[in-house]
């Protein structure tokens, strides 16, 4: 070993234990420096990532009421309502109902003088009594031919002509008493009767009018209207989008502007099973009692109908709405939280709410305020304390 290196080692330790507490405070220095800032940026990198993922509320679907109501205007109509024409032509001998004139069935409206169908009538009676009178004696002959061919005093052929003659005078017989017949219910249609009891509505003939049963070519002479009031029928138009829930056996509620605070009920009888191709509506019947004619017929009236919806339904709030190429979609939340859209297909408008006909089945989680980038597959997060809409 080299004597003189012993001194230069000695000085560079020396110089190392000099430096070394200046060393320690750079380190520190650097350390106390360096330290929060690498803190910061890991603390901006969390902050980043977490603003990548969106926060939403979410809302349920809620049950869409069971009975929806629809109100229409309807047209009031008599269950019956009917012209009366006449079957005979003639004069009016006599009427014994007015307008506005309750009737039972069956009971006499007015009688018409038509002598050209009496004397007919007496014409056809005597040519049936002489029809029979000819039958009766070729009857007579025919069995007497009958008795003598047996003997063989008379031909064959004679007794088979005297048995043509008497079916000859059978047949005319036979059509001379349909003729009576006829002519007798002709005569009859001279009194007018009520087919059915309600009101006379009309009144078109006076004493002596003359009237046409339009046999001849004419015009037919209507000689009064009557309607039956004591059940009425009220027609309504119901739209397409109801026709399903409004079918026959809805209750109904019938409101007249007449009677203030005063309800008719009834319930859908018919249906016309059909579509207007114009309006897009179905013809609804609905029957009613009127027992105390408190109703007209012809009147105008508001219909409110009770449907009853066939399936059940959900709605969802207006804003989850997205209104996407592809339809109207809404956007749900898995159990991973992530984004799955749905294209739903809509049904009546709540105001705030709208319903769902189809595309949700009541569980979804639906994001209620979705922004219009968001996708199927994207991460969300839900609020905190996010609970049913």
């Amino acid at each position: 070993m080299n004597t003189h290196d012993e001194p230069k080692r000695s000085g560079a330790a020396k110089t190392w234990k000099r430096r070394l507490p200046a060393i320690a405070i750079v380190a520190a220095g650097l350390a106390i420096g360096i330290y929060p800032h690498l803190q910061a940026r890991s603390a901006l990198r969390q902050q980043t990532q977490s603003l990548a993922i969106p926060t939403v509320s979410v809302a349920y679907p809620q049950p869409s009421p069971g009975v929806q109501h629809i109100d229409l205007p309807a047209a009031v109509q008599a269950y019956q309502d009917v012209p009366i024409f006449a079957r005979t032509n003639g004069y009016v001998g006599h009427w014994y109902v007015d307008i506005g004139t309750p009737v039972t069935a069956g009971q006499l409206l007015a009688v018409i003088d038509a002598p050209e169908v009496d004397a007919q009538l007496e014409q056809a009676r005597g040519a049936a009594a002489s029809a029979l009178s000819d039958y009766q004696i070729a009857k007579i002959t025919a069995n007497r031919w009958q008795e003598l061919l047996k003997t063989n005093s008379v031909s064959k052929q004679e007794a088979e002509q005297d048995v043509a003659i008497m079916n000859a005078r059978h047949a005319t017989l036979a059509a001379a008493r349909a003729d009576v017949e006829r002519l007798g219910k002709m005569q009859s249609f001279e009194r007018v009767y009520a087919p059915f009891a309600g009101i006379v509505s009309a009144r078109n003939i006076d004493v002596g009018s003359l009237i046409d049963s339009g046999s001849s070519g004419g015009p037919k002479t209507e000689m009064f209207h009557l309607v039956e009031t004591d059940k009425l029928r009220v027609f309504a138009d119901v739209p397409q989008d109801y026709v399903r829930d409004a079918g026959v056996g809805t209750a109904a509620t019938i409101t007249l502007s007449q009677w203030p605070g005063r309800t008719f009920g009834g319930a859908v009888t018919r249906t016309a099973g059909a579509m207007d191709p114009v309006t897009r509506t179905q013809r609804t019947e609905i029957d009613m009692d009127n027992k105390d004619g408190a109703l007209l017929p012809g009147a105008y009236a508001y219909v409110h109908l009770n449907a009853v919806n066939a399936q059940p339904r959900v709605s969802v709030p207006v804003s989850a709405l997205l209104f996407r190429p592809d339809g109207v979609q809404v956007a749900t939340v898995n159990a991973a939280d992530r984004v799955s859209m749905q294209t739903v297909t809509l049904g009546r408008d709540f105001g705030t709410r709208i319903e769902v006909v189809s595309g949700l089945n009541g569980h979804e989680r639906v994001i209620a305020n979705p922004n219009d980038a968001i996708a199927s597959g994207d991460a969300v997060h839900i609020a905190k304390g996010n609970g049913h809409a």
